[in-house]
């Protein structure tokens, strides 16, 4: 089964993780300096905040579906591709905190969405910042 990938941008992380985890009932799966997320079963959500000092708190930062594997990756860039959709390849990247593997594509009104499995859910260190941009 894959899960929808919902990543904002937050004014406050303490205060959103305060909230989310009330929402959801759960603690998140993974912490690091201006960043969390949630691994939720249900619902299946992956959700992920990205703490944003520029005061864009409250701001869709892009969404995504997560699958889990490599191979399902490459079908959907050539499903997505074999449809028109422009696409960006990114293979073995780290980003959130974690190696992926993904396909990005925009929607008309320029909401990015990407399709992507982690291959490697730690690759930098507990402190060590993730790199700039990346989500």
């Amino acid at each position: 089964m894959s899960r929808v990938q919902l990543a904002l941008n937050v004014t406050d992380l303490e205060s959103a993780v305060g909230f989310y985890t009330k929402l959801f009932d759960a603690e998140p799966s993974k912490r690091r300096p201006g960043y969390a997320n949630w691994a939720l079963e249900n619902p299946p959500l992956k959700l992920v905040l990205l703490e944003s000092p520029e005061g864009t708190g409250g701001t869709l930062n892009h969404l995504g579906v997560e699958v889990f594997s490599t191979d399902e990756v490459a079908a959907a860039t050539a499903r997505l591709a074999d449809d028109g959709l422009p696409t960006d390849v990114e293979e073995n990247t780290t980003c959130c905190y974690a190696t992926q593997d993904k396909v990005w594509v925009t929607d008309p009104d320029g909401a990015r969405w990407e399709v992507y499995t982690i291959t490697d859910d730690n690759p930098v260190p507990v402190g060590a910042v993730c790199s700039p941009g990346c989500c």
